[in-house]
């Protein structure tokens, strides 16, 4: 971990569990009802994406369109706030491949990320941060200040540009691996980058990409050794879990909280019923 981040991100106990967009396999993703669901379930951890209306807003969203979940097909930082609270977040959602849509019509909406951050007490959050032009950063950073979150949010995004800008202006606040620093890690993991020095705080990654299995045990050992954590994503299968868990990762994303926080907690009472407990 960077020696100059200031933060209370990593105080609470291991593993993480990570609402993936709030219990995005059982409410509508980003959305307030989303995050209600997994804060009601025990989850301490809470993923979202962010882009910018037109006007300014910092609002939830994963997509920079809204054909996919509200089922228009227009951009978000070309409407106004006023205009995105027009569209349904509930509208396409449906957990059985489009034969009922049961929050159509529920005055579900997007919410601003404000209004998020201040909605819940005690609570841990992944920003992602998914638009990259405008910038979304200076914005992003009044709200978490707005709402005193600075020790609280690790922000994360794929793109080299925008983690950069992130770790420039506040670098104070963890971050993430964006995809080339991933592939530094990897390499660096097979030996061919001497002197290797990660610049992000956590490995967050899919258990296998296109074929390679990128979690494993000797993923993690390497990351560990380097001060780092490793969070899975997106992980909704109990055996899967318990193959990650046993791996050593420090976290999972999930679109089922729930579930993962029983399955934690049940292997908890096991360990603790005189199981071998894996020590880092």
């Amino acid at each position: 971990m960077r020696r100059d981040i200031d933060t209370d991100f990593f105080a609470p106990p291991r593993p993480r569990i990570f609402g993936h967009r709030g219990a995005a396999g059982e409410f509508p993703e980003n959305t307030t009802a989303s995050f209600e669901r997994a804060v009601r379930a025990g989850a301490i951890y809470l993923e979202l994406d962010v882009h910018m209306t037109r006007d300014g807003e910092v609002v939830v969203s994963h997509d920079g369109n809204l054909a996919r979940t509200c089922g228009r097909d227009e951009c978000i930082r070309d409407m106004t706030w006023a205009e995105l609270q027009t569209a349904d977040a509930g509208y396409l959602f449906t957990t059985d491949g489009g034969e009922t849509f049961p929050f159509r019509g529920r005055a579900i909406r997007v919410p601003r990320l404000i209004d998020v951050l201040g909605s819940f007490l005690g609570v841990n959050y992944v920003i992602e941060i998914k638009q990259t032009e405008p910038s979304v950063v200076p914005a992003l950073m009044g709200v978490i200040d707005a709402t005193a979150m600075r020790r609280r949010v690790l922000i994360a995004s794929e793109n080299d540009r925008v983690v950069e800008e992130v770790r420039n202006l506040v670098p104070q606040i963890p971050t993430n691996f964006p995809y080339s620093e991933v592939a530094e890690f990897l390499q660096a993991m097979a030996g061919n980058r001497p002197g290797y020095r990660p610049r992000g705080d956590a490995l967050q990654i899919p258990p296998e990409y296109e074929g390679w299995k990128l979690v494993s045990p000797e993923t993690v050992d390497f990351a560990h050794r380097l001060g780092i954590e490793v969070h899975a994503w997106t992980v909704n299968d109990e055996s899967e879990m318990n193959q990650l868990l046993d791996c050593g990762v420090d976290g999972l994303f999930t679109d089922f909280p729930a579930r993962a926080l029983a399955l934690t907690r049940a292997r908890r009472v096991k360990e603790q019923g005189g199981g071998t407990r894996r020590t880092r």
